[in-house]
């Protein structure tokens, strides 16, 4: 979601202050943490009843198979499609601001919601092709792809154009309850700070921080089971799994 103090009247025309610090924010971190989430995606694919497979040993696998330096693969376009993504998140959210703002403060819940969730889904639309190339460069073998355009070139000539959007339906199913869970947990952190005494116009690093997290990672949570079936979607093609559809991916257990 949107930072909420993107919400604040007074901060228009600065969304492009947000859109920079989010885009290196979020390069260095996501470096950071390749690994941890290219094993994720593996076990997401990977991992069954018949399969078990844990964190350890999911990092095991990817290193035997391609060394060390696999474990950072798909990290490329990960960190390239940052900057879309939050260009296009947050000049949409500022057409909704300035839409539903009025001169007395930032919008009610409801709004902010609608707001948040129309930014995200717009993004995520435009992007999907980018999560798809994302999913199938973090998954595959060694040699499998020369490179980016070697691998949208293979999708495109084997299983066309709409390969590109496989996953989009779970996706934007996703968004509304993490938006939900995430600004519904934030509204109660707030609350609860402010009627501890503390002042919330500023606030903290370690109060801002936590809040966040915790209602970012409920928010994670609430769409969790939809981020694995578009996970799943996406990565048709490249996995062994047989061509299902939405309801055949949903996990059973």
């Amino acid at each position: 979601m949107v930072p909420v103090e993107v919400l604040e009247v007074d901060s228009e025309g600065t969304w492009w202050k947000f859109l920079l610090s989010g885009a290196v924010a979020g390069a260095v971190s996501r470096t950071g943490t390749a690994p941890l989430d290219r094993a994720k995606v593996y076990m997401q694919v990977y991992s069954s009843k018949t399969n078990l497979m844990n964190l350890l040993g999911g990092l095991r696998s990817m290193v035997q198979e391609g060394g060390v330096h696999s474990l950072w693969r798909g990290n490329g376009i990960n960190v390239l499609k940052i900057a879309p993504e939050y260009a296009i998140k947050f000049s949409v959210f500022e057409q909704c601001k300035n839409y539903f703002c009025s001169e007395n403060g930032s919008p009610p819940f409801q709004e902010r919601l609608l707001a948040g969730s129309l930014a995200v889904a717009i993004s995520q639309t435009l992007i999907n092709p980018m999560e798809v190339l994302k999913t199938r460069l973090t998954l595959r073998w060694t040699g499998q792809y020369e490179g980016l355009l070697d691998c949208a070139r293979q999708i495109l000539e084997r299983e066309g154009t709409r390969a590109l959007y496989r996953g989009y339906l779970p996706n934007m199913l996703g968004i509304i309850p993490y938006a939900c869970t995430d600004l519904a947990v934030y509204e109660m952190l707030r609350r609860f700070w402010l009627r501890s005494g503390r002042d919330m116009e500023d606030p903290s690093g370690m109060v801002s921080l936590s809040s966040v997290t915790l209602s970012t990672t409920c928010g994670q949570m609430a769409s969790y089971p939809l981020t694995l079936v578009r996970t799943r979607m996406q990565a048709q093609g490249c996995s062994p799994r047989q061509e299902l559809g939405l309801s055949s991916l949903a996990p059973s257990g």
